[in-house]
């Protein structure tokens, strides 16, 4: 969570890519948010897309946090809260775990939105989670840039 975004929301198909933040000089202290910005793509104009929120941190444990103030329409999904816990299984081993959440309030798209976080958004979470291990890989500094 405390990675150079843009590096993680690579995009795919309908989902843009992420180019940048802003107003994220407190990011990782909860109760903290930013801006994320994304290139055009075909759902979204490009700009300013959505703000993350850190809802609560426990350091090296357990994130949680949601996107919100979408600025395009979502198929009727108004947030996303995303939780993250690690857990060291052994020195330079750790196990990472990473539920997420999509809610939505339009009941009449409820059958559209399970199919797409139950097809789509996987693989989409799938490619940002395989970003991450590339990271990690390749040593990058784990910071919020």
């Amino acid at each position: 969570m405390l990675c150079d975004v843009a590096k993680v929301h690579t995009g795919f198909v309908v989902m843009p890519k992420v180019t940048h933040c802003t107003n994220d000089e407190h990011w990782g202290k909860p109760g903290s948010s930013k801006k994320v910005y994304a290139a055009k793509s075909l759902t979204q104009k490009g700009g300013f897309v959505s703000v993350d929120n850190v809802l609560e941190r426990i350091e090296n444990k357990y994130w949680k946090i949601e996107v919100d103030q979408f600025q395009a329409w979502m198929l009727g999904f108004y947030k996303f809260t995303g939780e993250w816990q690690t857990t060291e299984l052994e020195p330079n081993k750790i196990l990472v775990e990473y539920k997420y959440t999509l809610h939505a309030n339009v009941a009449l798209l409820y059958p559209l939105n399970w199919l797409f976080a139950k097809t789509f958004w996987r693989v989409y979470m799938k490619r940002v989670l395989e970003n991450i291990r590339q990271m990690a890989d390749n040593n990058e500094p784990y910071l919020y840039a």
